[in-house]
């Protein structure tokens, strides 16, 4: 049994999101006004690591910003005692940005400038600090530099998860999931992010992907998630917001409010309600 000091280091986008809000959304070639308009810290590595930090997880995250990226969103992050070791500002590069359209009513389209995260596979492994972590979360990024992240992992006895969210219908193929499989212990995902992954690995659903991952997590929006493992299956019926800010950043606080049950050595059905409770405090306007 290998003792590490921190719990969780989550690679993925630390993104400035930028938020446009509109009464609907344009058709082609037609030009709609912004009714307001807001900047907040976001990002898949930043949202779960913000959610399970507040729950008490030793978490870090790993990834890459550029130029432009806001001193003081960074001291946000330093503030709330996130490692940032692992945080690399790339010279020359613009720092990953979201512009995201919302409607009333939740609906919202995403545009996206990767900067230096658009094709890291050739970045080196960080060093040795990155050694005390017993979790490895790969979510959004270059599918052959999370290989590369997971193969060493496994190597030193760290589990690993994977989570590519949407990435998995553009970034990601067959090949690179498959090769991938075996250094996981974890696999998060959303109904249509688990079925892609399902089809790669042959008929049968997720507990298809059993066979070649331990635990399979799946998101369902209001309806709850379910957890597959070897051992069985358990669902937990969601939770309802009271109030709508956004939906963005809910699949992350999830995962971030699964971690903060699961360190804490909550069974399974625990961590899926605790993480549908952090989705909701998102949805409603909780970091």
């Amino acid at each position: 049994m290998h003792h590490r000091s921190r719990q969780l280091l989550v690679a993925g986008h630390v993104i400035v999101d930028r938020y446009l809000r509109v009464d609907a959304m344009p058709a082609a070639d037609r030009t709609v006004p912004v009714t307001s308009e807001r900047t907040e810290l976001g990002g898949t590595a930043t949202n779960l690591a913000r959610t399970a930090c507040k729950l008490g997880v030793r978490v870090g995250i790993l990834s890459r910003i550029g130029e432009g990226f806001p001193p003081e969103f960074r001291a946000t992050l330093a503030r709330e005692r996130i490692d940032l070791r692992g945080l690399t500002s790339v010279a020359g590069a613009p720092t990953p940005t979201c512009t995201i359209l919302e409607e009333p009513g939740g609906t919202t389209r995403t545009l996206i400038q990767q900067g230096p995260m658009v094709a890291t596979s050739r970045w080196p492994l960080p060093g040795p600090w990155w050694g005390s972590y017993e979790w490895l979360h790969l979510c959004t990024g270059d599918p052959g530099y999370y290989l590369r992240l997971a193969r060493a992992a496994h190597a030193n006895h760290q589990r690993v998860s994977i989570d590519p969210a949407q990435e998995i219908f553009y970034r990601w193929d067959a090949r690179a999931f498959r090769g991938i499989l075996p250094f996981a212990d974890l696999l998060f995902g959303n109904r249509a992010e688990i079925e892609r992954a399902t089809s790669w690995v042959g008929p049968g659903g997720p507990t298809r992907l059993l066979e070649r991952i331990p635990l399979v997590i799946r998101t369902e929006g209001g309806r709850g998630a379910t957890a597959f493992s070897r051992d069985g299956t358990v669902h937990v019926a969601g939770r309802k917001p009271r109030r709508v800010r956004s939906y963005v950043g809910a699949g992350d606080a999830f995962r971030g409010g699964f971690y903060g049950a699961w360190f804490a050595g909550e069974p399974l059905g625990a961590c899926l309600d605790a993480g549908n409770g952090a989705a909701v405090s998102r949805i409603e306007g909780g970091v």
